[in-house]
């Protein structure tokens, strides 16, 4: 949201490439084809994924103490397109030709945005979005530090392999990493649909599929968020949100997300008279999608 944002305010351009705007980011052996900012957002960059061919998965005990770990954008992106020790990615697809989700896309761009404003990204996203909406219960996280959900606050947890339960709420993570409660979820979906935080050219990006030159949604590969309902296995991913049909027809738009031992979700329907938002704490790393559980409320919610 930060760089439609500035887009608004003329200091980014959506179809300029990252490679001009941070030139020794992505090597020049492997990217040959420019990528665009927009692409960095609506997931069809192309780019590897976090960590792509990192060591096998950590075992439950070192999952647990690897959450305290914080890491910069800068460490994330050297340790995914210049990693030490295996071969370096390259693109998964030439951009614009698919969709994938991609949360590396979300470090570039977070590095971008320090970049443009000269500022951390904590800041950008304090001055711009959490003031402004009143989102006095959200946190951004102070880079470098490990911070604990304040109290009271919805337990999670990730089991050893003993078995035994540990609550998860001091965590490490990424600059872009916060925390929050449902309240200011719903007044964060609110500001962001009624016009408050963006201008209404940049708005109606919320709410654009990617299409190909056919002129019908992009094809989608990778996980499971694209491949359920109307539309199976085509892109529903805009600029910064997901698209979820519902029964009747109506579409929700909105965003889920995942810490270690934690699952979230905020959704609405363009014009905000359906909202769903829900937080959950959980006892597995897994982070594929929203939550059966959560899926299950939001169709008997909306059913009617």
């Amino acid at each position: 949201m930060i760089l439609l944002q500035l887009s608004a305010e003329g200091r980014v351009d959506l179809d300029r490439s990252v490679q001009d705007y941070l030139p020794e980011l992505l090597p020049e052996d492997l990217f040959k084809e420019p990528v665009s900012v927009r692409q960095l957002l609506n997931h069809t960059s192309g780019l590897p994924q976090d960590f792509e061919g990192a060591p096998a998965t950590p075992s439950p005990d070192e999952e647990i103490e690897r959450r305290l770990d914080s890491l910069t954008f800068d460490e994330v992106i050297r340790q995914t397109l210049r990693p030490e020790g295996r071969p370096a990615p390259g693109p998964h697809f030439s951009p614009g030709t698919r969709q994938e989700y991609n949360s590396f896309g979300y470090r570039v761009a977070g590095k971008l945005i320090e970049e443009i404003t000269g500022h951390p990204f904590r800041y950008e996203v304090t001055a711009r979005i959490l003031k402004p909406l009143k989102m006095w219960e959200t946190r951004a996280a102070v880079p470098g530090r490990s911070t604990p959900v304040p109290r009271p606050y919805l337990p999670g947890y990730l089991p050893r392999a003993d078995g035994e339960l540990v609550d998860v709420n001091v965590q490490g993570g990424l600059p872009a990493s916060m925390t929050s409660t449902t309240g200011d979820l719903d007044r964060f979906i609110r500001g962001l649909f009624d016009g408050r935080l963006l201008r209404p050219a940049q708005t109606a990006e919320l709410f654009a599929i990617p299409k190909g030159i056919d002129g019908k949604p992009l094809p989608y590969v990778g996980n499971a968020n694209c491949n359920t309902g109307p539309g199976r296995g085509t892109a529903c991913f805009s600029v910064g949100l997901m698209s979820t049909p519902l029964p009747d027809g109506s579409v929700l738009w909105g965003k889920t997300g995942s810490d270690t031992g934690y699952r979230s979700g905020v959704f609405a329907s363009r014009d905000l008279n359906l909202r769903a938002v829900y937080a959950m704490g959980t006892s597995t790393s897994s982070s594929n999608g929203a939550p059966a559980v959560a899926q299950r409320l939001a169709l008997a919610a909306f059913a009617h």
